[in-house]
């Protein structure tokens, strides 16, 4: 199934750069969701975080779905919202649960072997053609990663906590990149409500499985912090697949490099931890490398059609 002809009237209308700096501010409201979702996962555990996350994500996104036009999506595009609803869990678990063992910071660098999984993801299953431009983008933001991650591991004295929380970030990473490639196939077949009802719907149905022996009520004090990270969750994905139906993933993927500069500033401010001199280095060439991105003319997307 292709896009609809709406669709392809937006896209052609919109100008190539203002997807990459969608993308970007998408960034910067999730990177704030994840340091509001490691205050949870401190308090109440990653199960129980993610489980009443999506939760109240499926109830406010089925409101918004509800409002406006709608139209029960094929079994093709309903496919596509389930498996990346899968990956997207594999994600929340690995990552959340590793979060909480490592400062925000570090987590977000080790993160950062996705996008560069997958540009060449993009290639081998998109079919894009990886450009100069877009390459260098990436390898600029990697190499800031290695440098701020030789910086703040360097002299560490590593405990298990922290070796099976850096796993689990890497772990986290395999599906993270392939969730930036369904990220653009889905963008393209389906409107930003209906994909973020039906991913949370399908999120809430995996995560219920285990509930009769993982879940715990919530505590009162604890749902503030839960609609805001529910608030910012909603908010990060409606702008991500907003711009990922409007510009080839290859551009948009090295923005996820300025998450490590969010991540910086809100782990110091809220868990008081250190930034180094090697971290500002490190963070100046991620930024390079979005800027890379951002001017080389991004060619605008193409309909796609769905092949799972």
């Amino acid at each position: 199934m292709s896009i609809s002809a709406k669709t392809k009237s937006e896209i052609a209308t919109v100008s190539p750069m203002l997807p990459v700096l969608v993308c970007a501010l998408a960034i910067l409201v999730l990177s704030a969701m994840d340091a509001a979702m490691k205050t949870l996962v401190l308090g109440v555990g990653v199960y129980n975080t993610v489980l009443w996350r999506s939760f109240l994500a499926t109830a406010v996104s089925a409101v918004g779905w509800g409002v406006g036009p709608r139209v029960w999506p094929a079994m093709p595009v309903l496919k596509l919202h389930i498996l990346r609803a899968v990956i997207v869990g594999a994600v929340l678990l690995t990552f959340f649960w590793g979060l909480a063992r490592l400062p925000l910071a570090e987590a977000i660098g080790l993160s950062f072997i996705a996008p560069l999984a997958a540009l060449f993801l993009a290639a081998l299953l998109l079919g894009e053609k990886i450009r100069r431009q877009a390459i260098w983008a990436s390898l600029a933001g990697l190499v800031g990663v290695v440098i701020i991650t030789a910086g703040q591991f360097g002299e560490a004295h590593f405990s298990s906590e922290t070796l099976w929380g850096t796993a689990s970030i890497l772990i986290s990473t395999l599906f993270y990149a392939y969730n930036l490639i369904l990220a653009r196939k889905q963008a393209l077949l389906a409107k930003p409500a209906e994909i973020m009802f039906f991913q949370n719907l399908a999120l809430s149905f995996f995560f219920i499985l285990p509930a009769p022996w993982l879940a715990a009520a919530l505590p009162v004090h604890q749902w503030l912090p839960l609609v805001a990270v529910t608030a910012l969750s909603l908010g990060g994905q409606y702008l991500m697949s907003w711009a990922y139906a409007r510009a080839e993933a290859q551009y948009l993927i090295p923005t996820e490099y300025s998450a490590f500069v969010w991540a910086m500033a809100l782990g110091w401010y809220f868990f008081g931890e250190s930034v180094e001199w090697l971290t500002i280095l490190g963070a100046a060439l991620i930024i390079a490398g979005c800027l890379i991105a951002a001017r080389s003319n991004p060619k605008l997307a193409e309909p796609i059609e769905a092949t799972v």
